[in-house]
């Protein structure tokens, strides 16, 4: 077993300096490490905006955020002896945090968006496992850091039929990130022009921002590529389950994983999408709030669960408001990073139950 470093320049973006990343998804992107079962790499992760807002920052930044330089990857990371039908297992040993981390809110994005119209700035102060942020004074997020992108290079067919299936949504006037060349890495545009974005997860994994992803967890990928080619980054201080508002506490940080294989024939069966195996660690107090599927016109809707999830968050933002005195905006951030949605009945039709619990300990 071997120990590696993948050492990125974090003054710098990936936009800035192509080394060692990519920002979209394909099998041809070349390898900037190989490695061998078993062995051990000590990788720097990039934010997940790109370095584009800094400490410095101000809310103009938000509005000129280019959102086509989103999730910087680190890697793909070639593992020796992967192919197709293997199953790639990732154990994360560790996830160190940098010093400072933001949130923002963005028009369009986030379960509110038709709520929040306007633009926010969140900054925090990263030190002794808890964030702070001079934009919500008496609050401290505990910070439990983790990977928000973790996956596999796509198929040739694969990635063919993702490109394929988000054109037809978005023939449907859904708003999907289709291929696009401006702002990608690597910028081969015979390449980018078909590359697929990071942005959705996917079956080979990716922007899966699932919070339980911290040191101590492992992650199990199907390998649809020779090499497998993996790569990580989107690392986040704290995020609530759900990410409400669409943006965690975002950080550069530095993961340490070691990648294991499992050979087909191994395999009693190979998952058809990601699966991860965690610990829960933690007994906290919360408050929680719930939503069902009704419109505020008054339409009943069968079985929506994210116009209920939506109901159940804007019911939280609203007791925050009220009981804790917070801005709307800080109310959304807040949510956004420390709340989970729960999916907490999903039988009793026509309504499914969401609940958004938020723990009190946040609260200084």
């Amino acid at each position: 077993m071997s120990t590696h470093r993948i050492e990125l320049d974090l003054s710098r973006s990936l936009f800035e300096d192509h080394r060692r990343g990519h920002n979209r998804w394909h099998p041809g992107i070349e390898p900037t490490l190989r490695v061998v079962p078993g062995d051990v790499v000590d990788v720097d992760m990039r934010d997940g905006l790109d370095f584009q807002i800094w400490p410095h920052s101000g809310v103009e930044d938000v509005v000129a955020l280019d959102v086509t330089r989103g999730h910087p990857l680190t890697g793909p990371i070639y593992v020796e002896g992967a192919e197709p039908g293997d199953l790639l297992d990732v154990e994360i040993l560790e996830v160190r945090a940098s010093d400072f981390g933001f949130t923002l809110l963005f028009p369009g994005l986030g379960l509110l968006a038709d709520r929040f119209t306007g633009h926010f700035l969140a900054k925090w102060e990263l030190a002794g496992g808890v964030a702070r942020s001079a934009q919500l004074p008496g609050i401290a997020v505990a910070g439990d850091p983790f990977l928000g992108v973790i996956g596999v290079a796509p198929s040739v067919e694969r990635m063919a039929g993702f490109a394929r299936r988000e054109a037809a949504l978005a023939a449907t006037g859904a708003f999907v990130m289709l291929p696009e060349s401006r702002g990608a890495v690597p910028s081969d545009p015979v390449l980018s022009a078909v590359a697929v974005r990071t942005v959705p997860p996917r079956e080979n994994g990716g922007n899966m921002d699932i919070r339980r992803l911290t040191g101590g967890s492992s992650v199990q990928l199907p390998v649809e590529v020779p090499g497998a080619l993996l790569s990580v980054g989107d690392p986040h201080f704290a995020q609530g389950d759900g990410e409400s508002c669409g943006v965690a506490i975002e950080m550069a940080a530095r993961a340490v994983l070691r990648i294991g294989l499992r050979k087909r024939g191994e395999l009693p069966g190979l998952p058809g999408a990601p699966m991860y195996r965690f610990r829960e660690r933690s007994t906290r107090e919360y408050v929680a709030t719930t939503g069902v599927p009704v419109t505020a016109g008054g339409e009943n809707r069968f079985m929506d669960v994210g116009l209920a999830a939506a109901n159940a968050l804007g019911e939280l933002v609203d007791h925050l408001v009220a009981y804790r005195g917070l801005s709307r905006e800080q109310a959304y951030v807040l949510v956004s990073v420390a709340a989970d949605l729960h999916i907490s009945s999903v039988v009793n039709i026509p309504n499914v139950l969401v609940s958004a619990a938020l723990p009190l300990d946040v609260f200084e």
